[in-house]
């Protein structure tokens, strides 16, 4: 048993996992939930997060054994496909049920960040839009986030298009450490299709462009903070860079440009949450 959920922890890709959670309950917190909402919010996260990464490892079971994946427990045997695929779909139908505590415009918020992480997952990972579903995921998490406060109030355009430009960069720089394992496999997204180079820069330009909405946007002059913020989404993604060349050198998986983007997403959210509520 305890094998078994360790496996399904692993399969269901904790550390971007974590992060997002994290990151939504900060935000719910910024925009002046309780705590018991901020709890909703996060265990409605933590249940679609863990939905799309059971779903993904499921879906590219046969891929990964073909490239000799033995971080991913459903290859290695440690999760059974079966039990796999009970426990996204326990996830997937939890998500909207905790999504309705906060009405149904949350409630449908939600389900379409939950619905467009799945159909990255199949079919549209292998297409020319794939960084469509990363957008609209990331920028239904803040409405979602948002709406789901006791009055409802309408999330700031702003708010949502800098987490729309980040989950877009967060898929060009997620993809960097599987571009040679993909394409043995026929996997021929938009950052397979820009190659190493161009999905470094496209993350990179995102990320900065995420930020600067999320210093500009609000009404008022940026604060010190903010223009701070800004420059560590130019030079954070530069040293994730250069990690990542450093690890592909040594033989490693150049996670670093992707772990790059969860530090500059909290950092965004810390920014968020010191300049006050949103709404």
């Amino acid at each position: 048993m305890s094998t078994r959920v360790l496996g399904l922890v692993r399969a269901s890709h904790p550390e971007p996992a974590a992060a997002v959670v994290v990151v939504a309950a900060l935000l719910a917190a910024g925009v002046g939930h309780s705590a018991a909402g901020v709890a909703t919010v996060a265990l409605t996260v933590l249940a679609s997060q863990l939905a799309v990464g059971w779903s993904n490892d499921l879906i590219d079971a046969d891929r990964d054994a073909a490239v000799g994946r033995t971080d991913k427990p459903v290859t290695t045997g440690a999760v059974a496909r079966p039990t796999l695929a009970r426990a996204t779909a326990v996830a997937a139908v939890a998500t909207p049920l905790l999504a309705l505590t906060g009405g149904p415009a949350a409630a449908a918020c939600a389900t379409l960040g939950l619905v467009s992480a799945l159909l990255y997952n199949k079919p549209l990972k292998s297409t020319a839009v794939s960084v469509l579903p990363y957008a609209v995921s990331f920028g239904a998490l803040p409405a979602f986030v948002v709406l789901a406060r006791p009055d409802s109030p309408a999330p700031p355009a702003w708010l949502v298009a800098a987490a729309a430009l980040l989950g877009a960069g967060a898929h060009f720089a997620n993809v960097l450490p599987d571009l040679a394992d993909d394409a043995r496999t026929g996997v021929r997204g938009l950052p397979h299709r820009l190659g190493p180079a161009g999905s470094r820069l496209a993350a990179a330009g995102l990320l900065l462009a995420a930020t600067v909405a999320l210093v500009f946007g609000p009404p008022g002059p940026p604060s010190w903070t903010g223009l701070s913020a800004v420059a560590a989404a130019v030079a954070v993604p530069a040293l994730g860079w250069y990690a990542g060349r450093a690890a592909t050198a040594t033989g490693g998986r150049p996670v670093a440009a992707f772990r790059s983007v969860l530090v500059v997403a909290l950092i965004d959210v810390v920014l968020l949450v010191a300049n006050g509520r949103v709404v």
